[in-house]
């Protein structure tokens, strides 16, 4: 038992200021709960006022950010919280993506009876969740938040309740995401059982925190090898990692991905595709620089051959795609492998890591742009959204056209675009790092990617609008797209047009310099 002296330093590291960006959503979140219960009349006004106190919360967090310190980690919660420059950085990135996302739900469900409140309260216990996920310490509140994360992700897949395509995504996804789970936390009790073992020396008080547990596996054990040699901790690294998989949708962990992506509804797609791949690469990066770090050597060939074959299935699979959405998903998967291959570069390059989130961040952008689009176009089922709905989009609707072709050009990695300077920073730094064979693949895959990108582009941008509707759901009267809408969509294409040209800014803010 702790005693009295070691409570109160318990006490004393317990600085709530620190979380105040995710205890603000919360409130936010019951406060929309509530005013939606005392004063549905005025909902419009509660769901407006919910975007613009998080808006505030993301001014805030902006200048946590920018009062960080480089290269200063800061300690809270006996551990259980760290925050670096990188962690405020990914808080920004999460309310951003929140913000983006309420929006796409806003104009989602203009024209659909299903619940709006209850959309945007999960969404910021969501948001908070990933906050919180990527400032995780220790193994409690990691798998605390990441289920939290999880069991949120699994209602709103589900959301659309007379859709069979949106249940059985949910169902699909609450399959394997509770075998990933159960996987997962299995990897956390051997290896915390393996390091609260009283017969091996070096012991840490705390073996759930990360750096401890570092500690402990690179350390020399009683049978005189080093602890990261123990079969126990093998196998629950590789768990972990197996667990960490699935939630990125890297291969053979991909299943789930296309049928979730087609049946959730189209700003859940986009949350899935931005912000829950970006804090399941955060978290990765945190688990191989960290408490498994002294098994990289073990874990690296394995690690390789998943990259290759995500960067390999996630260009070929979507080459007969005709679903957007599950071409997103699919593609998502080789973008996935794209990420894959800067994280195994950033344990030798020392600015790799820093590509990644330069990375997330543009790919971010150029999704959210795609997703403004098939929001606006989507139909009543919003599973069905197949490249024939595009055909002639440049001359039905110049707007939508001209910011789909960006998006999609940025994600294709086609210059001038933000997604072309992205995957090259990426791609030079596996040069660096010596990962010629993986680089190579990489290189085919976004060769072999030109084909399904550029067939979305031409059915946008040459062929010619039908004229009457052929009674099969291929034709589509001209969207009303509101004043606010337009200008999130212009916002999101010129700065993917201006960071394809000029990086110093962001690469600046994600330590590019």
């Amino acid at each position: 038992m702790p005693t009295t002296e070691e409570l109160q330093t318990i006490v004393a590291a317990n600085n709530w200021t620190a979380v105040l960006p995710e205890l603000l959503l919360g409130v936010l979140a019951l406060a929309l709960l509530m005013a939606d219960a005392f004063w549905p009349r005025h909902r419009r006004v509660i769901l407006r006022a919910t975007m613009a106190a998080q808006g505030a919360v993301l001014a805030y967090a902006v200048v946590l950010f920018l009062r960080a310190d480089p290269g200063v980690v800061h300690v809270y919660f006996a551990g259980s919280l760290v925050q670096t420059q990188a962690t405020e950085l990914m808080r920004i990135f999460f309310l951003a993506s929140s913000l983006l996302v309420s929006h796409l739900g806003w104009v989602y469900l203009q024209n659909r009876s299903l619940p709006r409140t209850e959309f945007f309260h999960i969404v910021l216990v969501v948001t908070a969740s990933l906050m919180l996920l990527v400032q995780a310490g220790n193994f409690v509140l990691f798998f605390v938040a990441l289920e939290t994360l999880t069991i949120g992700l699994f209602i709103l897949v589900a959301f659309c309740r007379s859709s069979r395509f949106s249940l059985e995504a949910a169902l699909k996804m609450l399959i394997t995401g509770a075998f990933s789970s159960g996987l997962l936390l299995f990897g956390i009790v051997l290896l915390y059982g393996l390091a609260g073992n009283p017969l091996l020396p070096g012991t840490a008080e705390d073996p759930l925190n990360f750096a401890q547990l570092g500690a402990f596996l690179g350390a020399t054990g009683a049978a005189g090898e080093v602890n990261a040699a123990q079969p126990l901790a093998l196998i629950g690294a590789v768990l972990i990692l197996v667990g960490v998989g699935f939630k990125i949708g890297a291969v053979p962990f991909q299943i789930w991905i296309p049928d979730v992506y087609q049946g959730a509804p189209t700003p859940v797609t986009a949350l899935l595709a931005v912000a829950s791949k970006a804090g399941g690469f955060f978290v990765l990066h945190v688990l191989l620089a960290g408490p498994l770090a002294p098994m990289w050597d073990t874990l690296f060939p394995a690690l390789a051959v998943i990259t290759a074959l995500t960067l390999l299935f996630g260009n070929i699979a979507p080459l007969g795609q005709h679903n957007v959405k599950r071409l997103m998903g699919l593609s998502g998967v080789a973008h996935a492998g794209v990420l894959l291959l800067g994280l195994l570069a950033a344990h030798t390059v020392d600015w790799a890591f820093a590509a990644v989130l330069f990375y997330l961040c543009v790919y971010a952008i150029a999704s959210f742009a795609v997703f403004e689009v098939m929001a606006h176009l989507s139909p009543e089922e919003d599973s069905d959204q197949d490249l024939t709905h595009y055909t002639g989009l440049m001359r039905r609707h110049p707007l939508l056209g001209g910011v789909l072709v960006i998006g999609v050009g940025s994600l294709a990695g086609i210059p001038p675009l933000a997604g072309f300077i992205a995957k090259a920073l990426i791609f030079v730094a596996a040069f660096q790092a010596g990962l010629y064979a993986l680089l190579v693949v990489a290189l085919l895959g976004v060769v072999v990617s030109i084909y399904y990108y550029f067939g979305w582009m031409r059915a946008a941008v040459l062929r010619e609008p039908l004229e009457e509707d052929p009674g099969d759901g291929r034709w589509y009267p001209q969207p009303v797209i509101a004043p606010v809408a337009k200008f999130v969509m212009v916002l999101l294409a010129v700065v993917t047009v201006v960071l394809g040209i000029y990086q110093a800014g962001l690469t600046e803010v994600v330590g590019l310099r």
